[in-house]
């Protein structure tokens, strides 16, 4: 039974010789894609950054810092935009009194 399968794959072969060849085709040129497409992606980069426990620690150290400091300016600007905003709020009578409130309160802990 081994044997037909082997001469039966060997007459598919042989019959089709141009589906064989249009296949290989075909395949060498989604190999080709996927070349290009890890060239344009830099996986070789990727790959040496990912291999170098060096390089990988202080690129994260630097990211860690970054994300740090951005947080840590945005955060500032937006207090200080919204203490402003709220300043201008002191002359409103019920939200005015609690206002004033807490800047005394802020004003006597500074």
């Amino acid at each position: 039974m081994g044997e037909s399968n082997r001469q039966t794959k060997a007459y598919e072969i042989d019959e089709h010789p141009f589906e064989l060849r249009h296949e290989v085709k075909r395949l060498n040129n989604r190999l080709d894609k996927i070349a290009d497409s890890l060239e344009k992606s830099e996986f070789k980069d990727i790959l040496d950054n990912y291999s170098d426990p060096k390089k990988r620690i202080i690129t994260n150290l630097m990211a860690g810092i970054s994300r740090g400091l951005g947080l840590s300016l945005g955060t500032f600007v937006v207090l200080g935009v919204l203490g402003y905003i709220l300043s201008l709020f002191l002359d409103v009578p019920v939200i005015g009194e609690y206002l004033g409130e807490i800047k005394k309160y802020i004003d006597a802990n500074s």
